[in-house]
């Protein structure tokens, strides 16, 4: 090979580099888009939570690369319109109707990633929100229905179960989460080989919750706050109840969900996880208010 021709051939091989490294870039770059269904119509504290929620997250889409929409029309829980998304967000309640739930788990099912918080998950026959829907919280959350919770909303110490799973890289063993309150459930998911807890309750929270009644403060047991199913592209979080002001009769809201950066890291590094993202070492902004 003479020398023009061996510059050439090297030139074509810098040249084809150059549009591979900008084509995978190009690629990594590309923002996923993010459908988060909400209600906001019951409690307080939720209609809080999804108000500062649907701030809060265009800030984050925004720094970290991904589309964040949200609707409270239900109907748009169908094939077509979630064709469009990667991410499935339920901010504070599931689908009632039949025909809707049934796209829902369509959608799961065909490989379409679902992130659900708190109230998203549930379900007490008798209430307004009846155990009715056996593959959501049976099969797919593995929860079953509701059984108590602490009261009044507070701090809890958490503890991150597996820190080789990727949105739970870069945080600490344990951490303190906002105030919040939570749920026990029926079934005990370290029982159930297709769910991963991913964070839990620390028992150095205990005793948890101030009362007033008995039954609102927890004094020992293990409790899941953070958890997947491996059969699916999921994660739901027990997170998404701001204290209130019921006592005192302001109805003020008390505390953030996004007021803590460690927290936030959790809720970020899972919905870019979910998206299909490597979890890099650095999240671009926290947004911690």
């Amino acid at each position: 090979m003479n020398i023009f021709n061996f510059r050439k051939t090297r030139i074509i091989g810098l040249m084809a580099l150059i549009f591979l490294c900008a084509d995978v870039r190009a690629q990594k770059e590309k923002p996923f888009k993010v459908i988060a269904f909400f209600t906001a119509k019951e409690d307080l504290a939720h209609i809080s939570f999804v108000h500062e929620a649907n701030k809060w997250f265009p800030k984050i889409a925004a720094e970290n690369n991904f589309i964040y929409d949200s609707t409270n029309n239900w109907n748009n829980l169908n094939d077509e319109f979630l064709s469009h998304y990667k991410v499935v967000i339920f901010l504070d309640t599931r689908p009632e109707n039949s025909l809707q739930r049934l796209f829902f788990e369509r959608y799961i099912k065909r490989g379409g990633a679902w992130m659900g918080f708190h109230f998203s998950a549930f379900a007490l026959t008798p209430s307004a929100f009846n155990q009715d829907w056996n593959w959501y919280h049976n099969e797919f959350l593995g929860s079953g229905q509701y059984v108590s919770n602490t009261w009044h909303p507070t701090s809890a110490i958490l503890k991150v179960e597996d820190s080789t799973f990727p949105a739970l890289k870069n945080l600490p063993h344990t951490f303190k989460s906002q105030p919040n309150e939570w749920y026990r459930w029926e079934n005990d998911l370290r029982k159930n080989p297709g769910i991963k807890i991913l964070v839990s309750i620390d028992s150095s929270s205990f005793p948890l919750g101030n009362g007033p009644k008995p039954n609102e403060i927890w004094h020992h047991g293990y409790y899941p706050v953070v958890w997947t199913n491996t059969k699916y592209k999921m994660i739901y979080m027990n997170i998404g109840h701001n204290d209130m002001d019921y006592d005192g009769g302001t109805n003020r809201q008390l505390s953030s969900t996004f007021g803590n950066a460690d927290q936030n890291r959790l809720i970020i590094q899972s919905l870019l996880w979910l998206g299909g993202r490597k979890i890099d070492s650095m999240i671009t902004n926290l947004q911690v208010k």
